[in-house]
Parts: structure tokens; C-alpha cells; sequence
């Protein structure tokens, strides 16, 4: 008998949408199809908010299955064998297929979910069927039901039986686009991409802005945020990254306004040319990587000061996160190693000894007033460059 083996997917927040529900889904197999593009062709079924995607050529199952596992809008994912709904066939798929499987594990339970009511064994006493027929093949594995190394799930649907004992956690969260679009500020540091994966999670779809200040930044340091890029894409598939030229405006501002405020009015400068892409490409909001308190330049008051540059909203996701939570999350999504790099970011140049903790708003405007700004900043624009970046290239 031959088993053919499919991804199973667990829906994650899409179940409790109401009536916009397919809407959803729809994004969501988008981004299934986007992901899977570079693999190869596969045909899906959905059942009870849970899809069996199958690989054409079953070569591509495991590679498929790691791209999955990074796509937003998904809470699970297991290989799973699809058998008819009776015990023999649901047995004999353990059998052949799950117990090989396991022999590097000491550990184990069975569990099973029966949506089909109408099957005439109970969730129980499937779940003990499963469990004899694997310690009977398996007498190397104890049972364990509080903390097993590894469960055989048996799930009775509408149509089909499903057994699996891989189940992972998905990257979970909502499709991309559907919570709108947002333009990130991406650095080289540690915090942005975070940000980035985290508004990414909650279905914005992504572009970024980078800001340089040649040759006083590399182009390795360029190099090391569109990496930084790439490794988003591994969740997005695409990132449209932007770079505009800072150099001018900064040996403008350096010259002309209090050392002390030069990172404020800085940033607010930044947050102008921001709020100007994201208007031309009818983004409604900006994303940074700040973290309250984290440094001079992200005090309450700096914060307000920045946000009265824009019109546009700031999404700070980290802004609650401490370094050591941020840090987490940038090894969990293999940013952090390329983050800390030791080239240069054009907020490391021209760092005021004393930055102003505690800003006054019409101190800071005073200031800006000695810069023929619109000019600046209308020709730090014009070095406007988009650079495409996928994962792969």
C-alpha cells in the first residue's frame, strides 16, 4: 500500500475573522504561492480552516515545508500521510510510514482528533489504537503523556484521515497586506529588522528605507543592510529598499546648529524624507526600531519631538522591548550575527558627546531655522536609489 505524503497547515488568528474571513485567505494563499514559486508546482485542498498542500514532485516536500514555516498567517504545519477514514488504512500508514521515523527518539504519545463525528471509533479510543500500534513496532519508546519527545497525531476530517509526528510552529501572525503597507526604516543596527519582522507578522506589507553618508559609511556597510534585506525577505519574498545620501545634510547640520541637537534634528530630518517616499507611494506609515529609553535620541520627549516632523503615524514595535528581547528575536529571524558587523551607520557619524535628553520643541525649531532645510533636504532626495531585493538575490 502507498501513502502519499502532504503538508498539512493549521490556520493561526485567520479562524476568528468573521465575514472578511475569505478575504484572508485569499492573501494567504498568495503568500503560500509566493514562497513556493522557487520550489515547484503543488495543488492544495481546504477542509474545516486547516489546507493539505501536495507537492507535484514530492522531492520538493521538505524544502517547501521549511519555506512555509516562515510565512506569516500560518500557526502550524506538519508532513502529514492522508489515508481513508478507517482504522487498517490509518494503521497501516503508523506502520509504514511514521514508525521508521522515529528511531532517534525515546519518548512518545498518541493523540487524536476526530472532527468526523460520524466515525465509529471516539477521539480515545483512536488515540489508544495509535499508541499500541507504535509501542508495539517501537518497543524502545516509553510513554509519556505529560512531556513526550515526539506525538503521532491521528485527525479524522470531513473526507480523509491525516497521521503526522512533525508538527512545527508556524510563523503565525496575519498574511502580508492585509493590515496595510509600511515604510521601515532599516538601519544596520539590531533593532529595525526586528521591527520590520514584527509589523511584517501583523500584515503590513513592507518596504524600506536606508539612509548613507559616503564615504564617511562604506559600501560595505551598504552591503551589510541589504543583507539585512535579504534575511527579511526570508518572511516577505520581496523588499523594495530605498537609499537616499545623507552626507550634505549632515555636514550642514554639524556647522550650523548646537552640537547638542544634532542627532534630534537628525532624526526628524530623516523622518521628512521618510514621510516623502512613503507619500509617493501611498504608504500611510512609517516603522522604527526604537525602544524606549534604549538611548539618548528615544526619551519621551525626543519621541514627541520626532513625531511632530511627520503627519505620518510611527509604529515602534519594540518600543517595550528591552536589548536583551530584541536581541532574541534578531537571532530568532538570523539577523543578529550581520547586525553587529563593525561597519559604519550614519547616525554613528557626528555623534554629539552630549545629546540633548529632554528637548523643548521650540528650542529645536529655533535651530532648524539657521539651515536652509527645504534645500537640503530637496537635494538629499534627489539620491533617491530603489534596489529590489528577494531572498535569493
Amino acid at each position: 500500500m502507498s501513502f502519499a505524503r502532504c503538508i498539512l497547515i493549521k490556520y493561526g488568528e485567520l479562524v476568528l475573522k468573521g465575514a472578511n474571513k475569505r478575504r484572508f485567505e485569499r492573501a494567504l494563499s498568495e503568500d503560500i504561492a509566493r514562497a513556493l514559486a522557487p520550489i515547484g508546482a503543488f495543488r492544495t485542498e481546504y477542509r474545516q480552516s486547516t489546507m493539505a498542500l501536495t507537492m507535484e514532485d514530492d522531492a520538493n516536500t521538505e524544502a517547501a515545508f521549511d519555506r512555509l514555516s516562515r510565512v506569516f498567517g500560518i500557526a502550524a504545519l506538519s508532513i502529514a500521510y492522508p489515508c481513508e477514514k478507517n482504522l487498517p488504512d490509518i494503521l497501516a500508514v503508523i506502520r509504514e510510514k511514521i514508525v521508521p521515523t522515529l528511531g532517534g527518539y525515546r519518548s512518545f504519545k498518541a493523540d487524536a482528533k476526530r472532527s468526523d463525528k460520524s466515525f465509529p471509533l471516539t477521539s480515545m479510543e483512536l488515540m489508544q489504537e495509535a499508541g499500541a500500534c507504535v509501542g508495539e513496532a517501537c518497543p524502545h519508546l516509553s510513554v509519556d503523556v505529560h512531556n513526550p519527545e515526539v506525538t503521532v497525531t491521528v485527525e479524522v476530517r470531513d473526507r480523509l484521515a491525516f497521521v503526522h509526528a512533525s508538527r512545527v510552529i508556524g510563523a503565525r501572525g496575519l498574511p502580508a497586506g492585509t493590515s496595510g503597507t509600511g515604510l521601515l526604516l532599516l538601519s544596520g543596527g539590531i533593532d529595525s529588522p526586528v521591527a520590520g519582522w514584527l509589523m511584517a507578522k501583523r500584515g503590513l506589507r513592507l518596504s524600506a528605507l536606508h539612509f548613507e553618508s559616503y564615504p564617511y559609511t562604506s559600501e560595505r556597510a551598504k552591503e551589510k543592510v541589504l543583507t539585512l534585506g535579504r534575511k527579511l525577505c526570508r518572511y516577505t519574498c520581496s523588499l523594495d529598499t530605498y537609499v537616499i545620501g545623507l552626507t550634505e545634510l549632515q555636514l550642514a547640520l554639524r556647522d550650523a546648529v548646537r552640537e547638542e541637537y544634532f542627532t534630534l534634528i537628525l532624526r526628524r530630518c530623516m523622518l521628512r524624507l521618510a514621510t516623502r517616499l512613503a507619500e509617493e507611494l501611498s504608504i500611510p506609515a512609517l516603522i522604527t526600531g526604537e525602544s524606549l529609553g534604549q538611548v539618548a535620541s528615544q526619551t519621551l520627549s525626543a519621541m514627541a519631538a520626532s513625531d511632530a516632523a511627520t503627519p505620518l503615524p510611527i509604529l515602534r514595535p519594540c518600543v517595550g522591548l528591552d536589548k536583551d528581547e530584541i536581541v532574541r528575536y534578531a537571532r530568532h529571524i538570523d539577523t543578529f550575527e550581520t547586525s553587529i558587523l563593525p561597519y559604519e551607520d550614519c547616525c554613528t557619524v557626528f555623534v554629539p558627546k552630549h545629546p540633548k535628553l529632554t528637548p523643548e520643541l521650540e528650542k529645536i525649531e529655533a535651530e532648524e531655522a539657521k539651515l536652509d532645510l527645504d534645500r537640503l533636504l530637496d537635494e538629499a532626495y534627489k539620491s533617491l536609489e530603489k534596489i529590489p531585493l528577494t531572498e535569493e538575490a
